[in-house]
């Protein structure tokens, strides 16, 4: 777990819920979209990224997302989610995510997410700002 938690900068740990699990009694196929935004959002929060959504209309929308499962996960578990940053264009950027199971003290899934920023005032696509780009730029 140390080597994992090395490799991500920002990673957000989970409690698996008994009501995430399916009839086949592991986790949800779905349930990892919302692991994945939950570690988004806290993401986003440590780099500062939602901070002035209101008075700019400016902030990030998902253009595409993409989970691919390795092992399955059950309750009860705690999972951490590393993120990782790539493909940093002027208006756009992609997010990686690994979910490590405590229990089973190996990765489970890797996900990934194009996220474009977006002026929702305009209705249209809006570039990153130079802060934006340096605190993203901190977690490739």
């Amino acid at each position: 777990m140390e080597d994992f938690l090395a490799q991500h900068s920002i990673s957000t740990k989970i409690q698996v819920a008994w009501g995430e699990m399916d009839a086949l009694q592991h986790v949800n196929n779905s349930v990892y979209f919302k692991y994945f935004e939950t570690a988004r959002l806290d993401f986003f929060n440590q780099i500062n990224l939602l901070a002035d959504l209101k008075t700019t209309g400016v902030g990030p929308v998902l253009s595409e997302t993409n989970a691919r499962f390795k092992r399955p996960i059950t309750f009860p578990d705690s999972i951490i989610v590393g993120i990782k940053i790539s493909d940093i264009t002027q208006d756009r950027f992609v997010m990686h995510y690994t979910v490590f199971s405590q229990s089973q003290q190996s990765v489970t899934t890797h996900g990934w997410a194009k996220v474009v920023m977006f002026n929702f005032k305009t209705g249209q696509k809006a570039k990153l700002t130079p802060e934006l780009l340096a605190a993203l730029s901190q977690h490739q």
